[in-house]
């Protein structure tokens, strides 16, 4: 699958054929809540009337509420946000990509077409990872474990080139994530605002990240 043929979590749900038709309707109506209200706030019952289902549908479904937020989350880290990362990555570790602020400039931009298609479920994993410690570990699971060794890899291979500075690759890999997740949330809140221009605030990211990374 290339990344011009990327589906939104949606399609994901609406193509898998070990759904229901009412699961499927479920999990549409429960990214829409949870994105509009955030999760506390978002209750089952709320659910169930915008999936037009009763409530104990639900629950034949999914345990829990939270059991609910886990099974649309889980799928897309597995299978839309981490092997497409770690492609970009491997892009640079094929040479692609001569300097690190080429391939961060690439892999964001095209990571916000994918943004784009899934705002209201990216939203979602901005507003509950810090609540929730088992979003926080289906999170290391499924992305931390897979991508973050690709990003130490990447790290050392632009250290060597002489690039950046000799600093603990892993934490450069978290100093960079956390500029581009500050990055990404701020265009979640501000996109479209007046003043906002999203091309010049991802310059300004990648400067900033660049800036402290940059060798001598």
């Amino acid at each position: 699958m290339s990344h011009n043929q990327e589906t939104s979590l949606e399609q994901l749900f609406m193509n898998d054929d070990s759904l229901t038709e009412k699961q499927k309707k479920i999990l549409a109506a429960a990214i829409e809540s949870f994105s509009e209200k955030g999760y506390a706030a978002t209750s089952t019952n709320a659910i169930a009337k915008k999936a037009g289902v009763a409530e104990g549908t639900i629950f034949r479904h999914y345990k829990t509420k939270k059991e609910l937020l886990l099974s649309i989350t889980a799928p897309m880290m597995a299978k839309m946000i981490a092997p497409f990362v770690i492609m970009d990555i491997n892009k640079v570790l094929e040479h692609d990509y001569d300097h690190l602020e080429d391939f961060l400039r690439a892999m964001v931009k095209n990571r916000m077409e994918f943004i784009k298609k899934n705002a209201a479920m990216v939203k979602i994993l901005l507003q509950e990872i810090p609540f929730h410690p088992d979003l926080r570990e289906q999170f290391i699971e499924n992305i931390g474990k897979k991508v973050f060794g690709r990003f130490v890899e990447l790290v050392k291979y632009y250290q060597d080139k002489g690039d950046i500075i000799d600093m603990e690759p892993s934490s450069v890999v978290r100093l960079i994530a956390a500029s581009l997740i500050g990055y990404v949330g701020a265009h979640q809140l501000m996109s479209g605002s007046p003043g906002w221009n999203s091309e010049k605030e991802l310059e300004n990211s990648i400067h900033y990240i660049m800036h402290g990374l940059k060798k001598g």
